[in-house]
């Protein structure tokens, strides 16, 4: 291997736990409140091992990076999968059209993010 191709394969994979998270959102359906907050539900899968290896959040997150809501999850959930959570009061600003909701896990981190259309 070239110094080249050994200096992006290392960039590759240290770069890669950041984006790898093995947390699947399935699933994703929300409705905005008389307050003009949103109440979101998120189904997630990932392969809970016990406390050493679980999904341990959710977020939504605006096109800005901003994140407008975090959903702590509190415990593994290794024989309830996939598992479908809920988070109320979720602040998204007026005219925001899509949001990203993406899933965390305690080894990988954070998981593929999926774009969400409010405007369904």
């Amino acid at each position: 291997m070239t110094a080249v191709k050994a200096l992006f394969a290392a960039m590759f994979f240290i770069s890669a736990p950041a984006y790898a998270g093995d947390v699947t959102v399935d699933k994703v359906t929300f409705k905005k409140q008389a307050d003009g907050t949103y109440n979101f539900r998120v189904t997630l899968s990932h392969g809970d091992t016990g406390w050493d290896h679980y999904a341990d959040a959710w977020e939504v997150v605006l096109s800005d990076g901003t994140v407008a809501g975090t959903r702590i999850l509190a415990h593994p959930h290794v024989d309830e999968q996939p598992f479908t959570r809920s988070k109320t009061g979720i602040v998204i600003p007026e005219g925001v059209t899509q949001v990203i909701v993406r899933g965390r896990d305690s080894v990988h981190g954070l998981g593929k993010p999926v774009t969400v259309d409010l405007k369904k």
